[in-house]
């Protein structure tokens, strides 16, 4: 008895402690806390993904000329994004969001994830800004033809991305406040993976391409 008793003080503790370990912000909702409470002035859009916006940001006066706010974290999916689109977009109060994402959850980076659930979380997204009244840019999965450090998708990805991409075309052309900006045509090889020279490694962007999709999303935003 005594064991048993000297067992389960010990277990108590053991949870008592890791009761106090500090939980993981999982969606890393804080990366950019301190940027957005700088924010003074409402932004005339937010840019919302993982690392292809986040690394958009060396082209800095695009964002700063313009009055644009970049949200990108790198290797984050559609679901990271959900849950930090209030903290990173619906708070800065944007006349715009255009949103770029998927590659990541097509990738693996998650873990395994059906198109389907890929496309619900953006369509969640959509709802989330057009309940707030922003106005959405709903931009491409730009293409790929392999992930180089993904496990899970070995295969070429290329069908799932054109798939996907169709289906928010779809979406934004039936949902009123929301439209579709097409970056992947722009980009695309003919094998419907990034053509050379628009990427170091096949799926992140170089300063040209960065140029190419500027001026494409420029002429939706007034």
């Amino acid at each position: 008895m005594k064991k048993l008793i000297l067992f389960a003080a010990g277990l108590f503790a053991a949870l008592s402690v890791f009761a106090q370990e500090p939980v993981q912000d999982w969606a890393c909702t804080n990366r950019y806390a301190a940027d957005n409470a700088k924010v003074t002035v409402r932004p005339k859009a937010v840019f919302m993904g993982d690392s292809i916006t986040e690394q958009w940001w060396r082209d800095a006066a695009f964002f700063t000329d313009n009055n644009y706010q970049a949200r990108g974290i790198s290797g984050q999916t559609t679901a990271h994004m959900l849950v930090r689109f209030r903290s990173d977009v619906i708070n800065l109060h944007p006349k715009y969001v255009a949103i770029m994402a998927g590659t990541n959850d097509i990738a693996g980076n998650n873990g395994l994830i059906s198109p389907d659930k890929i496309y619900e979380n953006l369509v969640s997204m959509c709802e989330l800004a057009r309940a707030n009244k922003i106005k959405v840019l709903l931009c491409s999965i730009t293409p790929v033809n392999r992930y180089g450090w993904s496990k899970l998708m070995t295969e070429d990805p290329s069908g799932i991305i054109m798939d996907l991409n169709a289906r928010l075309e779809a979406y934004a052309a039936r949902t009123r406040g929301v439209t579709y900006v097409n970056y992947f045509d722009a980009l695309k090889s003919p094998t419907n993976g990034i053509r050379a020279e628009y990427s170091p490694d096949g799926v992140h962007l170089t300063m040209e391409a960065y140029k190419i999709i500027e001026g494409i999303i420029q002429s939706y935003i007034k």
